[in-house]
């Protein structure tokens, strides 16, 4: 379990080592046609998503509290994660190791053996890596870094909300974030506490959020679609779902087809290349799936940018 405190911390620990990202005024259209609307540009983070604010956070209090081994850290990851790991682990000096499915996207596995981390392809789901990793973990004594289920790590990806806060002036009543195994809405509803509501979007294809909430704890579901290589945890965890549970995180569901011209409309509109896990949380607006009150104010978190972009540009012949 986390709160405001532990996000309040992690901020300070922190400090100087990620990037303080945009939050980008949306016009009045199909997206804001009754209220304010704000995207958190959160995809110019250090790797590419928000990741680095946890691996950060997790890895500097380790450090701090005398738990950082000189055999570095291991980490599972479908790709964002494990490239917060590898970037943080090279920033404070020490080796990274990181397990990903088979089925992770070529240009994540070129970036993370860019960063200096060791890859092992692993099964073809998350927890197939993990499961890997935890294993290579005990067996060296490296830190063992979980993508979004360890306490530290949620409460960095936290301090995207206290930002958010900050940049609107505590304006602002509904975030929406896209939702996989959680750890970005645990940290950011934690932070937001009484201040804001947070809305979780996830693919119909990997409902964690909303199967968790239903069964009354987390649950295994199947994972599938256009979103399953950064949305793609098997289940909610442990510590998202108790934030969830406590604070009131609404639970949202959208189709591949909805996210993937979610993420054509980001780029096509805003010139923001993003994850179709990403687009989920735009896809939410564009639907209906979520419908903002008159006068609401509403920040979407642009979480992620690690994917190919070849798909959303013009014909490179075309003038």
């Amino acid at each position: 379990m986390i709160a405001l405190p532990d996000v309040e911390a992690a901020a300070g620990r922190v400090a100087g080592r990620i990037r303080e990202t945009p939050l980008l005024a949306v016009d009045p259209g199909p997206l804001a046609p009754a209220g304010r609307l704000w995207l958190k540009l959160e995809q110019a983070q250090h790797t590419g998503s928000f990741k680095a604010r946890g691996a950060f956070n997790h890895i500097l209090a380790a450090k701090a509290g005398g738990r950082l081994p000189a055999t570095g850290v291991v980490a599972a990851s479908g790709g964002n994660a494990g490239l917060a790991f590898a970037y943080a682990a090279a920033e404070v000096g020490v080796p990274a190791e990181v397990f990903v499915p088979e089925t992770a996207p070529a240009v994540k596995v070129a970036r993370l053996r860019a960063l200096g981390a060791t890859v092992v392809q692993v099964g073809t789901r998350y927890a197939e890596a993990q499961d890997a990793a935890t294993k290579r973990a005990a067996d060296t004594g490296a830190l063992f870094c979980h993508a979004y289920d360890q306490p530290e790590v949620c409460a960095g990806q936290g301090t995207l909300g206290l930002e958010i806060l900050d940049r609107t002036g505590g304006e602002v009543d509904t975030v929406l974030l896209a939702v996989g195994g959680g750890g970005l809405m645990a940290g950011v509803a934690a932070a937001l506490e009484g201040r804001a509501r947070v809305v979780g979007v996830e693919p119909e294809t990997i409902p964690t959020l909303e199967r968790a909430l239903h069964a009354g704890r987390p649950v295994d579901v199947p994972v599938s679609g256009v979103a399953a290589d950064s949305l793609g945890a098997t289940r909610l965890g442990d510590i998202a779902y108790a934030v969830a549970a406590r604070t009131g995180v609404a639970p949202v569901l959208v189709s591949d087809d909805a996210i993937i011209e979610a993420r054509r409309f980001v780029w096509e509109e805003y010139r923001q290349v993003v994850e179709h896990g990403t687009a989920a949380a735009v896809a939410a607006l564009r639907t209906g799936a979520y419908r903002p009150a008159a006068g609401e104010r509403v920040v979407v978190v642009l979480c992620g940018a690690n994917t190919d972009p070849s798909d959303l540009l013009l014909d490179p012949g075309a003038s």
